[in-house]
């Protein structure tokens, strides 16, 4: 073993003393400099766990076929969606199968043509029927709705069918009465009446004597005569317009709707069409108002619609009227008033009991994407003609075979 020089052991002793002072002043060093960093150093934040997504919306219902008791009138319910930056209401309203102007009154104040993203639309899917005998076709001009009553097998329950109609403009008004279809046409040729014409004419445009089947034929691609000379139930070549006061006094369907309506109803059914912008229906035992506006050509006196519809309670002629008469002092007859006053054409109960207003059977209807419903009558595709090859363009038309003939 190798001996240190004296002076090494004595260095050594002195520089472990001089660390046993050093390190606690270290220490403290360290920690007086603490609080001096937090001044410009953020704490750490602590971990949150991540939100979960809120589970998707469900699909709508689609609203056009229902089964009804004896004493129902009203079928349906209403539905809320919001909006997609490129929607318009013409968009939703096909989507859901109502028209343009019952998206409109259902939602004052919204832009139909720009929506904007993520507002919330009310869904009027909900219908009092007319008060008209249920079988065959019964259209209800200011409801511009068709309804459909099969003829039931015995036994079996009521079916009725709904789809939104648009109707004959002012001026061109759609007749009311009582009528037949009489014949079925796919792919009609539309030869315009000389008063239509004549009308197009006075603004520049001039209509040819014939128009072909095709997307430029505005009776789309099936047509059902009346028996009213000149007056059609038909398909469009516009769906937008489905809805509105558009036509030269025809009906007309989305081009999925009358497809359906022209398969499904026979030469010969009966066609009454009513004019009816108040409404009501029993639900249960709960009476239901529904406000249209009057069309602009209707000349009755609405001014005071409570009165003008207890009148027929002097008289009850029909199932519903003599119930409304048993229930009379149970109603609310100042909530027709008021809906009368503000037509939205959204269903409500003024009675018997407690009323619920419009602000709460929107509260209370199920919010659903803003997507085709399940069971929609519309597949999506924009064009009615998609698929036929009598109907192709001649881009889209497979190259004829070459001839090996001699």
């Amino acid at each position: 073993m190798i001996a240190r020089p004296p002076g090494d052991n004595a260095r050594v002793m002195t520089a472990r003393a001089l660390l046993r002072i050093a390190i606690p002043l270290l220490a403290a060093s360290v920690a007086a400099c603490t609080p001096f960093e937090s001044l410009w150093k953020k704490p750490k934040a602590a971990e949150r766990p991540a939100a979960e997504a809120p589970p998707p919306l469900p699909l709508g219902e689609a609203t056009h076929r229902f089964f009804i008791t004896p004493g129902q009138d009203v079928i349906g319910r209403v539905q809320v969606t919001h909006s997609r930056h490129e929607d318009t209401f013409a968009d939703i309203a096909r989507r859901f199968n109502v028209g343009y102007t019952e998206l409109v009154r259902a939602n004052p104040g919204v832009d139909p043509w720009l929506p904007g993203e993520g507002t919330e639309i009310i869904l009027p899917t909900e219908f009092i029927l007319p008060d008209a005998p249920r079988e065959g076709l019964v259209l209800n001009l200011a409801q511009m709705r068709l309804y459909h009553f099969p003829k039931p097998e015995k036994d079996a329950p009521v079916e009725v069918i709904t789809h939104p109609i648009g109707i004959g403009k002012v001026g061109w008004a759609t007749p009311e009465g009582t009528t037949k279809v009489v014949s079925h046409v796919k792919d009609p040729i539309w030869t315009p009446p000389v008063s239509v014409r004549k009308e197009h004419a006075k603004d520049g445009d001039i209509l040819p004597a014939t128009v072909p089947p095709g997307p430029d034929n505005p009776l789309g691609r099936h047509m059902m005569r009346l028996g009213w000379p000149s007056y059609l139930i038909h398909g469009t070549n516009k769906p937008p317009a489905v809805g509105m006061r558009a036509s030269a006094g025809c009906v007309r369907l989305y081009p999925e709707d009358i497809a359906l309506v022209y398969e499904a109803v026979p030469d010969g059914t009966k066609v009454t069409v009513v004019n009816q912008p108040f409404m009501l229906g029993w639900r249960d035992d709960r009476l239901l108002v529904q406000a249209y506006e009057p069309l602009v050509d209707d000349t009755r006196d609405w001014d005071d619609v409570p009165k003008a519809l207890r009148q027929k309670l002097r008289k009850p002629k029909t199932t519903l009227w003599k119930r409304i008469a048993e229930h009379d002092e149970a109603i609310d007859w100042e909530a027709v008033r008021a809906a009368a006053a503000e037509p939205r054409g959204i269903a409500f109960t003024v009675g018997p009991g407690p009323g619920r207003d419009i602000a709460a059977r929107v509260a209370e209807a199920p919010r659903v994407q803003n997507v085709l419903p399940v069971g929609a009558t519309w597949n999506g595709v924009e064009d009615q003609y998609a698929g036929d090859p009598q109907f192709a363009k001649p881009d889209e038309r497979e190259p004829e075979k070459a001839s090996t003939g001699r």
